[in-house]
């Protein structure tokens, strides 16, 4: 077969020993301290430790993931197997431990990265891929809270390299690694699915230039697995899955309204630039030149006349374009940024593709274009990313407060329901304002505690662990989000909750504390009238 030569020729740098243990020190340092407190609390971080709690503590083994933003779909299974093993460590009542191994997982990411940087491109490349992951102010708060996206940016990474290990002339078995990659992307985020035909085109053309044998069943095998939950679901609910999507697809949807090359070039730009400057809306003109520097090393470099990078710049260039084209079409609220809430979830599969790029246009500038001029350059990109990123990394308290904040709110609430006499095994009616925005913020919380809740959820459902019906004796919380005041028809903290008492028939319960949990998240208890 056929190699390059950059990464066979390359004579190593002095330092390429130390650059993976480097690279990873620098990522630990970055994503380790204040984990408790840095990453946001809100419903969809109490949802995940809720089922998690439930999953090991009482075996009710979910088959469907999160749900996401589109009607009543869900994303896989797997991300809650995968993080099944940090909840059991403390019988679910730890985020930190659960958010450690999503720390965790985003400091392996960039050792991944970096291989698969310096096996196409060089020391220079690898480390320059590594260096724009580990600082990457996007990759950093990816890695310091609960979500289930934030699995992508190693799931994706290991699809990547397995793929380009076996293309290159590895086992062909790297194939099973990287259908491994592949599912867990899309078992992390439905959007994921974009993934598979940038990993599945080379898995085709070396199944054209070499027999694979029985790694065509492997690759199946661990596709069927990854599904099978939901296969489980769908036959045990009546396809409610299936029944869910079709309804989606056939709704009006948020940004469709937008014309489609608008879209396009928002969509690409947030695709582009969210992992090296962050979200458009936070550096629109950091971003937008980070945008034009990835497409300019794209198009500088498809050309290279190593075989190796040409074919990986080809690759991920190619795949980047189908990532935007797909995500303009099948997710067109991309067109708009909604502040207050995470944004740019839907393409984390893409950053490690970005991040290689990277690598490879600072590694041709130091190899190709004449000193002191290329290298310089290059060393000049590396500063000014490192200098955006670093002076944009996230707090060390995150606004809301994090979870220790949650769970201040929830002892709050808990001990004004106990001074008016309400038991914990009583059912509090937890409700939510806007009513499809979660409580389970503050039910998790609850649920460590002891208390007993009937909590609204979206579309009528209920938590996990909830009551059926609320005691009319237990008193009602209405949590109240300022973010969606419109929806809520006033304004919280007053307005929005007394009325809302009122309609729920609870006129006669009198309030008896009320609190900013977090900034524009209110809690609102009220006692019920004594019969």
């Amino acid at each position: 077969m056929t190699t390059g030569r950059l990464a066979a020729i390359e004579r190593p740098l002095a330092l390429d020993r130390l650059a993976l243990p480097a690279l990873l020190l620098l990522a630990a340092l970055l994503r380790l301290p204040n984990l408790a407190t840095r990453g946001t609390w809100d419903g969809d971080q109490g949802h995940d430790m809720l089922v998690l709690r439930t999953f090991v503590r009482d075996g009710t083994v979910p088959l469907l993931g999160p749900p996401t933003s589109i009607g009543d779909v869900h994303h896989g299974a797997w991300y809650y197997y995968l993080l099944s093993p940090a909840a059991a460590l403390t019988g679910g009542d730890s985020p930190l431990a659960v958010v450690a191994v999503i720390a965790l997982a985003g400091i392996a990411a960039v050792g991944v990265v970096w291989w698969l940087g310096r096996s196409v491109g060089g020391s220079v490349a690898g480390i320059v891929a590594g260096v724009a992951m580990a600082a990457s102010a996007a990759a950093v708060d990816e890695s310091t809270f609960i979500w289930n996206p934030n699995l992508i940016a190693l799931s994706s990474a290991i699809a990547l390299a397995g793929a380009w290990k076996a293309w290159s002339g590895g086992d062909r078995r790297w194939w099973l690694v990287a259908a491994i990659g592949t599912a867990i992307t899309m078992q992390c985020h439905v959007l994921g699915v974009a993934l598979l035909p940038v990993i599945a085109a080379p898995f085709l053309l070396d199944a054209r230039r070499r027999t694979l044998g029985l790694v065509w069943a492997g690759v199946l095998a661990i596709l069927l697995i990854a599904y099978a939950p939901l296969v489980v679901n769908e036959v045990t609910t009546g396809f409610s899955e299936a029944g869910a999507a079709a309804a989606y697809l056939a709704s009006d949807r948020s940004g469709a309204d937008v014309a489609i090359p608008i879209r396009f070039g928002i969509v690409a730009l947030r695709v582009l630039c969210w992992p090296l400057t962050g979200l458009i809306t936070d550096g629109f003109i950091a971003g937008s030149l980070a945008t034009v520097a990835v497409i300019a090393i794209t198009v500088w470099r498809w050309r290279s006349s190593d075989i190796d990078e040409r074919f990986v710049v080809r690759w991920f260039g190619l795949g980047l374009l189908w990532s935007v084209v797909f995500l303009t079409v099948a997710a067109p609220s991309l067109a708009a940024v909604v502040r207050g809430l995470p944004n740019d979830h839907y393409h984390a599969f893409a950053d490690p593709m970005v991040f290689v790029l990277v690598g490879l246009g600072a590694a041709a500038l130091v190899r190709e274009v004449r000193a002191p001029v290329g290298p310089l350059t290059a060393a000049a990109v590396v500063v000014l990313l490192l200098g955006w990123n670093l002076t944009h990394l996230p707090l060390p308290v995150h606004p809301d407060g994090g979870f220790p904040a949650g769970d201040a709110a929830a002892q709050r609430v808990d001990d004004a329901l106990t001074a008016q006499g309400v038991d914990r095994t009583r059912a509090t009616w937890i409700r939510s304002m806007p009513d499809f925005k979660s409580t389970e913020a503050l039910v998790y919380p609850l649920a460590r505690l002891g208390r007993a809740y009937s909590a609204d959820l979206p579309k009528g459902q209920r938590a996990l662990g909830s009551a059926a019906t609320p005691d009319p004796a237990a008193g009602i919380v209405i949590m109240c989000d300022q973010l969606f005041r419109d929806a809520n028809g006033a304004d919280c903290g007053g307005p929005a909750e007394d009325a809302a008492a009122e309609a729920s028939g609870a006129s006669g319960a009198s309030l008896i504390d009320r609190f900013e949990a977090a900034p524009g998240r209110w809690m609102s208890v009220y006692a019920s009238a004594r019969d």
